[in-house]
């Protein structure tokens, strides 16, 4: 991966965490696309800032038929969010300070 890439990568990151915060994106579409996003900067496997977001994946990988709920979850009225509303409270439960520690890291430009 190029510099680059990495640095639109970081860049990403920090809208996403931003994103997440102020509840423009749904809180588990932006803890997936953070832990993506981490092999693409270039963060350590172990890193403390990404590694709740590899936790929040697993949890959403292990609701049945995630992925077709996953894409609903962009319309408000989505039956999806009351099916994830415990996963998400769960997710911002462990994660909601490394969210705000990456939209701090990777500020706007």
């Amino acid at each position: 991966m190029s510099d680059q890439q990495g640095i639109k990568a970081a860049k990403r990151a920090g809208q996403v965490a931003r994103a997440m915060l102020n509840d423009s994106i749904h809180y588990l579409l932006g803890a997936l696309e953070l832990e993506q996003l981490r092999h693409e900067i270039g963060a350590y496997e172990n890193d403390p800032d990404f590694i709740a977001f590899v936790a929040v994946k697993m949890e959403v990988e292990s609701i049945p038929d995630n992925e077709k709920l996953l894409e609903s979850l962009n319309d408000k009225n989505s039956p999806a969010h009351e099916i994830f509303a415990e996963s998400v409270a769960w997710a911002k439960a462990i994660s909601l300070t490394q969210c705000e520690i990456l939209a701090e890291r990777y500020p706007q430009s």
